[in-house]
């Protein structure tokens, strides 16, 4: 078995009364209406500029409970956010640390396994075989103990950024390349929306973009990526051989991406 668990504390957020789904659909980029008890989606939390706040992933566990997550530190930063829209809403928002379990390098028959349990959180993209539990409804089993280098170099590969470290409250949308899986465009209005809808229909590039490349050699975070002796970027995490940077529109990097 390749794959492996890795312990790490996220923000949890609790959403609970009879306009909670009413209310987070009016505030997520993401589409809340739909969602089904026991389901979840990620979504971008964002300020009215279109700037983000955070990333969440929200869990329907009742009619009237979602349970959102995110990472760590930005909980209560996303709790100010949502209060500051909470008018005449019969809804209660509280917030706390939690322990969670990552399972990472999972087999696609593996992934199903464990994604089939019933406390099995759908992490990341579909394709990148993530799934969360939290702590206190992990079973090991026969996963070995990772540790963070193991993780982040899951999480690079999976082109997955972190708050803080990828994007920060400047970034917009369209820089994360998180717009495919935690933003509709299909859906009523939430604060943020006229920058994330004005960049879709014009077809618009956002002046940097987030990319998985092949890093240079002692290459650290926050140092710019250099292509032909021109600054085109920055990177944003490093992990062996590998990157995330912000590449500049302007800049052709099609030579170092991975997966261009």
């Amino acid at each position: 078995m390749t794959g492996f668990y890795f312990e790490q504390t996220r923000d949890v957020l609790t959403v609970e009364g009879v306009d909670a789904r009413k209310f987070l659909h009016s505030q997520l980029a993401n589409d809340v209406s739909s969602l089904k008890i026991g389901e979840s989606r990620y979504s971008l939390l964002l300020e009215p500029t279109g700037k983000i706040t955070s990333l969440l992933r929200v869990r329907c566990e009742s009619e009237s409970k979602f349970v959102l997550d995110c990472d760590a530190g930005f909980g209560e930063i996303s709790v100010a956010r949502l209060l500051r829209f909470k008018i005449r809403i019969k809804c209660e928002i509280s917030s706390e640390a939690r322990g969670f379990v990552a399972v990472r390098g999972l087999s696609a028959i593996e992934f199903a396994e464990y994604l089939s349990h019933d406390s099995a959180l759908s992490a990341w993209r579909e394709k990148d075989f993530a799934v969360d539990f939290l702590a206190s409804d992990f079973v090991a089993g026969k996963l070995r103990r990772g540790d963070e280098p193991d993780f982040e170099f899951a999480r690079v590969q999976a082109k997955w950024p972190t708050m803080g470290v990828d994007m920060t409250s400047d970034s917009m949308p369209a820089e994360t390349g998180l717009t495919d899986c935690a933003v509709s465009f299909t859906k009523g209005c939430y604060p943020g929306q006229e920058l994330v809808e004005r960049m879709d229909s014009r077809g618009a590039t956002a002046p940097r973009q987030l990319r998985l490349i092949h890093a240079d050699t002692g290459a650290r975070a926050g140092e710019p990526v250099v292509l032909n002796g021109e600054d085109i970027g920055i990177y944003t995490s490093v992990c062996q051989e590998f990157a995330l940077a912000l590449i500049k529109r302007s800049a052709d990097s099609r030579s170092i991406e991975i997966g261009a």
